[in-house]
């Protein structure tokens, strides 16, 4: 099932980026000019007025968004490696004054330690796909690796303790 994002421009509010559910209810994020974000959701019988709208900070946007994405990327990734034995794909998380927090992936040596590819990473909502060796990581990332099961534990070791 294909899901269309409409955008709506707000004049002298913001953006309004929204999508339809199964039941007609609309679910999106308002985009204020001056940087403020709202989760809401229609109300069921009338999709242009809003039963809920939660404002959230740009970190908690963030943290939803990787809620939502990161799994939805590994899912399709999982999916993708299902006929290749002895291939998985997992979210490595970087944690606030991590080893790696504010460091690079080149400097966690990553692939050369343990075998596994950092595929992606998801912050605040945005993904960035096959980071390069000098991408700078933060707290909250989630990586996104494919390896053997023994590296991506591995390899968690390694963003956990350096």
């Amino acid at each position: 099932m294909i899901v269309n994002v409409e955008v709506t421009p707000l004049p002298g509010i913001g953006v309004r980026k929204d999508f339809a559910l199964r039941n007609g209810r609309r679910v999106g994020v308002v985009t204020h000019r001056d940087g403020k974000i709202e989760l809401i959701v229609s109300k069921t019988d009338d999709p242009d007025a809003c039963q809920a709208e939660i404002p959230l900070t740009t970190d908690e946007a963030g943290a939803l968004a990787n809620l939502l994405g990161a799994p939805q990327l590994v899912a399709q990734l999982t999916e993708e490696h299902r006929e290749v034995p002895g291939i998985n794909t997992r979210q490595l998380p970087i944690k606030a004054n991590a080893p790696f927090d504010g460091r690079t992936l080149g400097d966690t040596a990553m692939r050369t330690r343990t075998g596994v590819s950092v595929v992606a990473v998801m912050r605040a909502g945005q993904v960035h796909p096959s980071p390069t060796p000098d991408f700078t990581f933060t707290a909250g990332d989630l990586l996104v690796a494919v390896g053997t099961a023994e590296g991506l534990e591995n390899a968690l070791k390694i963003l956990r303790n350096g």
